[in-house]
């Protein structure tokens, strides 16, 4: 089977900010979080703040949302064109996305391609809470592990070295710089 990160790698831009700004635009009362937003994500990048609380602080606008489950629907309705071409060439029938975006945004659009196997980092959409560990680094190959005991992985591709982990456990790494493939450097 082939793994795919998803931001960056598949999908030309970070869906998770795109998706903010989507609701923004969309539902005004979303922009009153922004000042918050902006203060915590100066602490975690001054190491004051974990990135789960981070990410927890950036969705704390999804209670603001009369329908996230439309809204999502609606934001992937215009987002498709962001998959890369060159994933839409090489996808298969057992590709499996693995990504620290939440899962219930990433669930749709991977309906959408006939990604059946999706792990991502669990958060309530009507809170914003997570309801269990962000799926980054290390947490990526414990999940793999965990839904495939004896699965794997062909091909892995990522556009961040944050996924050294998996790609230490792939027969092939590469590492997305755009729209170019490059062998990972292990």
């Amino acid at each position: 089977m082939n793994v795919y990160d998803f931001d960056n790698t598949i999908y030309r831009g970070d869906s998770t900010a795109d998706f903010f700004f989507y609701c923004a635009r969309r539902y005004p009362a979303v922009l009153r979080r922004l000042p918050r937003i902006a203060g915590k994500g100066v602490s975690y990048l001054f190491g004051r703040m974990h990135l789960q609380a981070f990410k927890e602080n950036l969705f704390s606008f999804l209670p603001l949302l009369p329908n996230c489950e439309a809204a999502v629907a609606s934001f992937w309705d215009g987002h498709l064109r962001y998959i890369k071409p060159w994933y839409l060439h090489r996808q298969r029938g057992d590709d499996v996305v693995i990504s620290a975006s939440p899962e219930f945004l990433l669930r749709p659009v991977c309906a959408k391609l006939g990604v059946s196997s999706l792990l991502a980092s669990p958060v309530d959409p009507r809170t914003g809470i997570f309801l269990g560990e962000n799926c980054h680094g290390e947490e990526k190959v414990r999940r793999f592990r965990a839904f495939f005991p004896r699965g794997e992985i062909e091909e892995f591709f990522s556009d961040s070295h944050n996924d050294d982990p998996l790609a230490k456990v792939s027969k092939k790494a590469f590492i997305v710089k755009g729209d170019r493939l490059l062998p990972w450097k292990k």
